[in-house]
């Protein structure tokens, strides 16, 4: 039996892991509790999602909290040395609930991966740890790069090196990050550590903006999911500060996972990956908005606040020059308007009277 297990697997990569490796032949072990509901309410709950995994063959899923060590001890003993796969992405994701509580904020992000890398480095250190880390990790030093306002969008001067998207070597230090971004920070330093010390096969992907049909986003997390879902039902969207004109780099949670798949087959120690939709998938709010009305069919309503989130980029392209150095075969597959229309269409099935 080859097994991969898989934290926060009713979330939006979660999920999409569990059914690209049950595809794939692969049995898959899903750890989720659906704290996303406890987040952000009701209306972000993934119990939706848990329960149409539960139907799929192949698929065995634990209530369980990832801070509670003895909880994850034995679901890491129980399957052993048969796991093939670890990708851990369950994760408290917002920066402003992160301000509300930061013990949880940390003890969820930071220490509850801690307990998860001993667990794997005790019972399947055989098998590659994916961690879905985040670009919140280098804070807001983005914005302190020359920006140029376009109409639409912001744009990084075009004479700067990183004109064409973040790579690896951008600073983490001397900036404010949130204290989300703190907490997964802490962690993706461990995630390396338990990679570099002990030489197991260990990844962080620092994630630009993740989406697709299976986010369930709200007003604190998951831009496109969220925006989608107010097109769809025709809920006011609120837009926060920089003129609506800060730039996301957009990366499908397919093509998200056939990365984490490409490193799989071919592991590293103590790797970091910047990844996301690069400058093909790129949008700003405004942008995404005018794609948005364009595939529901109605305007959509909303509001500006001339408020920006503490520590929130201006512009954010990923440079995937790293990870495609290691891994050429692989390249993104799902352009921005794919991926917005798969949203709509599952955010309309799922919502009464869409």
């Amino acid at each position: 039996m080859s097994v991969v297990l898989v934290t926060g697997s009713g979330g939006l990569v979660g999920s999409e892991t569990v059914r690209y490796y049950l595809a794939q032949g692969f049995d898959v072990v899903g750890i989720d509790n659906d704290m996303r509901g406890c987040f952000f309410g009701p209306a972000a709950s993934v119990s939706w999602n848990i329960r149409e995994l539960r139907t799929l063959r192949g698929y065995i899923h634990y209530d369980v909290d990832i801070r509670h060590e003895d909880q994850v001890a034995e679901v890491f003993d129980r399957y052993g040395r048969d796991v093939a796969l670890v990708v851990h992405a369950a994760a408290q994701p917002s920066h402003d609930w992160a301000a509300q509580e930061p013990l949880t904020d940390f003890d969820i992000n930071a220490r509850a991966t801690l307990v998860l890398l001993e667990a794997f480095r005790r019972c399947c250190s055989n098998a590659p740890f994916i961690y879905l880390s985040t670009n919140k990790v280098y804070g807001d030093r983005p914005n302190t790069l020359p920006m140029v306002e376009q109409d639409t969008r912001w744009e990084l001067d075009p004479r700067h090196p990183y004109a064409q998207g973040f790579d690896e070597s951008l600073s983490i230090d001397c900036t404010m990050h949130s204290l989300f971004g703190v907490s997964k920070a802490a962690a993706d330093l461990m995630v390396q550590e338990y990679g570099r010390y002990f030489g197991l096969a260990t990844a962080c992907f620092r994630g630009g903006c993740l989406t697709g049909p299976a986010h369930s986003g709200a007003p604190l997390h998951g831009f496109l999911g969220y925006l989608v879902r107010c097109g769809v039902s025709g809920t006011e969207y609120e837009i926060l500060g920089y003129k609506g004109k800060q730039v996301r780099d957009n990366i499908h949670s397919h093509d998200l996972v056939r990365a984490f798949e490409a490193f799989r087959t071919a592991p590293r120690s103590a790797e970091v990956y910047n990844i996301g939709g690069a400058r093909q998938n790129s949008c700003s709010v405004l942008e995404a908005i005018t794609l948005c009305q364009q595939i529901v069919g109605r305007e959509m309503v909303v509001r500006y606040r001339d408020e920006a989130r503490r520590g929130d980029h201006i512009w954010w392209i990923s440079d995937l020059s790293r990870f495609r150095s290691h891994f050429p075969d692989w390249a993104i597959e799902k352009d921005l308007p794919t991926t917005l229309r798969e949203m709509a269409e599952s955010i309309a099935a799922r919502t009464p009277g869409a």
